[in-house]
């Protein structure tokens, strides 16, 4: 017999939007791997770690959190062999992923590689999309809405394309991008109806209106949300600036 691999969504930081699923799965599977930076803990693993017991063999697939390129490939391929050798012995693997495994997730290499060879399930997760929207109150789009998904490193064209263009607008991998961001929006007109949001779902998320923000940049884990559509309840986005608790979006 060969093992099963489980890409799993382990939520966007709250532990307790982990769905039942992945719990049960996490505490079934002998093998646990799961992203790490090379300069601090795995945000993956600390969701999940009241959940890992001692008795588990964990594989850190550490990435380099470095503006300049890095060989990506080699770091997947040799995580593949390695969770390859614990499928092929019998042993089910769980993966686990911040927020979701198919969006926007590093899972996807590690599918890319071993599900031709591998039974692989995938049990999506709580995106910070979704629970964006939840801490900001206020839906996403509605009725027949365009809703845009924007990695803000994308260029200066394509944004000021799709700030005129979409109905409702998702920013996310700000970090860096975040000035350059934030001009685009307020030459587009739009800084009156931008949410900004940062670390959501944690103890020290912030939500408030993008004008109101003073940083230069922003944290990895950040998103832009912009309604710009025909629905009558936010034309504008007027909201205090406040740091709400974890356990309003329970």
């Amino acid at each position: 017999m060969i093992g099963t691999l489980y890409g799993i969504g382990v939520g966007p930081g709250d532990p307790e939007l982990l769905t039942l699923k992945a719990h049960r799965l996490i505490n079934e599977c002998e093998v646990i791997a799961y992203p790490a930076p090379d300069d601090g803990p795995s945000f993956a693993r600390s969701i999940v770690e009241t959940h890992l017991g001692s008795q588990k063999v964990e594989i850190p697939i550490v990435i380099p959190m470095r503006v300049e390129r890095f060989p990506a490939a080699q770091v997947y391929d040799e995580a593949a062999a390695e969770i390859s050798m614990h499928l092929a012995s019998g042993k089910d693997v769980a993966v686990l992923c911040e927020g979701d495994p198919f969006f926007y997730g590093s899972f996807m290499y590690l599918f890319e590689r071993l599900a031709d060879e591998f039974d692989c399930e995938i049990v999506p997760g709580v995106s910070s999309l979704m629970a964006s929207a939840a801490a900001l109150k206020r839906p996403l789009a509605a009725r027949n809405d365009l809703l845009t998904i924007v990695p803000a490193p994308c260029s200066d064209k394509v944004i000021q394309e799709l700030l005129n263009s979409g109905n409702a607008l998702a920013f996310i991998k700000i970090g860096r991008h975040f000035s350059r961001l934030r001009n685009l929006i307020e030459q587009a007109g739009l800084l009156d109806r931008a949410g900004y949001l940062e670390r959501v779902t944690l103890e020290n998320q912030q939500v408030m209106p993008l004008a109101e923000v003073t940083e230069e940049k922003a944290p990895y884990f950040s998103m832009i949300l912009i309604y710009k559509g025909s629905e009558s309840w936010i034309k504008k986005l007027e909201m205090p600036v406040e740091m709400l608790p974890v356990e309003d979006l329970a």
